[in-house]
């Protein structure tokens, strides 16, 4: 959607430095990078910490992230075995560099994640580390955790395996360029044009990454499609909010990613070592997800259950693909968050994941941008290694509880400054009438995101009686960026 320039300037990367100080991120210098990094540097040049690396760098290995992502923390190759398709997800090693309780350790640790806003990034950890040194980038040699499973016809994984590995990136490529090659909507790219065997590659990890899928929805995860309003902004002005929806090779990553971590949980478990998970309990709020799917013609039972949930989303997906992705915010909200637990080794009962029906789950596929994927690489490499624990398992809890909480706050400035994003775009059409989606409704309000543009903002008049799930029309009240507010009104 192209919008008209914002009736009053307004300095969107003020607004998102003032919202990371107001959160409690640091934005300044971290004392003693400089110096880590200088060593950092001086051991890479040296590779004094790969001596005894597995060398699968000839491996067909490659990358698909954003079109604008520095940070690569994964890369990805596949084989057809006698009994499925192997799968290589290469992992970043920065636990190799960057070493437990270090300057640039305790900083990652304080911050446990690096935030994206539409006008500048704060990263986790020194660019000259997540953009250059730790990152796979393309033509570079790395080292890396490698994390090896074969999907079976099934699409249920077997022989897993994790190891350390020195790897190669041989193309960097983007979601928005295989996607709809993927789709059969546009020709391959240049990289891709230029080399069958690529193409053959990728092909080959998009038929795995069906399978895990089909496996994973089989089993009762829950299949979601979120639109997001992407930003185009040039000079500090917003331009344009194109709206975006994962495409295909987004998925391909996301199946990956999925496996990868769910092999990392049960491999952390089988070892009896203690970790941190991610979880999403079963949802607080699932009367009213019953009572929100009942309003669309389904009944679900009583009692929470994944796999009748998502039963009704497929058939929604397929009866209405344009508003499935509103009807998936509106779900999402009613699950609820996500939260870092500790896992205590040999504990037979462990909170698991209700949205993708896991029972293992943790994340560590990017240790460049959170401190969570960093620490579990940390745990997992000790035990490979059969080194003690680097945690105790209270400061196990200690992190998760940390990250949880700093997770809550880095999405509430990217909240925050979407919000500033949009209104800067919708000052001049206040008075408009949009159609929309209640996402949320609590004692601090009511919230409706609008499907064009997909932004959110707060019901400030005529929101009695709404819950999550309700479809409305409201008309724009207010957009104000400076405050990050926008309100709509109903009659």
């Amino acid at each position: 959607m192209s919008i008209a320039p914002s009736v009053h300037p307004f300095d969107l990367a003020a607004a998102a430095l003032s919202e990371m100080i107001r959160d409690g991120f640091h934005v300044g210098p971290v004392a003693g990078a400089d110096e880590q990094v200088a060593a950092i540097r001086a051991a890479e040049a040296a590779e004094s910490h790969r001596p005894t690396l597995l060398d699968l760098r000839g491996l067909e290995w490659s990358s698909i992230d954003n079109d604008t992502s520095r940070d690569l923390d994964q890369i990805e190759y596949a084989e057809r075995v006698p009994g499925g398709i192997r799968v290589l997800v290469g992992i970043a090693d920065v636990s190799a560099v960057v070493e437990k309780d270090t300057p640039l350790d305790q900083f990652a640790r304080a911050q446990t994640q690096t935030i994206y806003t539409a006008v500048h990034n704060f990263p986790m950890l020194p660019l000259a580390l997540s953009t250059d040194l730790t990152s796979l980038n393309e033509g570079e040699d790395r080292a890396s955790l490698v994390i090896e499973f074969t999907v079976d016809p099934q699409g249920v994984l077997i022989d897993t395996k994790i190891y350390p590995a020195l790897v190669r990136n041989r193309t960097q490529l983007a979601y928005s360029r295989v996607g709809p090659w993927l789709e059969g909507t546009a020709h391959a790219d240049e990289k891709l044009a230029a080399s069958p065997s690529l193409q053959a590659q990728i092909r080959l990890q998009d038929e795995a990454s069906r399978l895990l899928r089909a496996q994973r929805i089989q089993l009762g995860a829950l299949d979601f499609s979120r639109a997001e309003a992407d930003p185009v902004v040039i000079d500090g002005k917003v331009q344009a909010l194109r709206s975006s929806v994962q495409n295909r090779a987004g998925e391909l990553i996301a199946d990956f990613m999925i496996a990868a971590n769910e092999t990392m949980a049960r491999t952390l478990r089988a070892s009896g070592r203690s970790s941190i998970r991610r979880v999403v309990r079963s949802p607080e709020r699932w009367s009213r997800i019953v009572a929100l799917v009942a309003a669309k013609g389904t009944t679900l039972p009583a009692t929470p259950d994944s796999a009748a949930l998502n039963q009704f989303l497929q058939a929604q997906r397929a009866a209405d693909p344009l508003r499935y992705p509103d009807l998936s915010l509106s779900i999402i909200k009613l699950m609820g968050p996500g939260e870092y637990v500790l896992a205590r080794g040999g504990e037979p009962d462990q909170p698991g994941h209700f949205g993708l029906a896991a029972l293992d789950y943790t994340h560590s596929t990017a240790p460049n941008r959170r401190f969570a994927d960093l620490v579990t690489q940390r745990v997992v490499k000790a035990m490979l290694a059969g080194t003690p624990a680097p945690y105790t398992d209270d400061e196990l809890a200690a992190i998760a509880q940390h990250c949880t909480e700093r997770d809550s706050a880095a999405r509430k400035v990217e909240r925050a400054m979407q919000k500033r994003v949009a209104a800067v775009g919708l000052q001049s059409s206040i008075g408009h009438q949009f159609h929309g989606v209640i996402t949320g409704a609590k004692d601090k309000g009511t919230f409706v995101r609008v499907f064009d543009p997909p932004v959110e903002g707060k019901i400030i008049r005529g929101a009695e009686g709404l819950d999550v799930g309700d479809t409305v029309t409201v008309t724009l009240a207010n957009a104000d960026p400076v405050h990050a507010f926008i309100d709509f009104t109903r009659p």
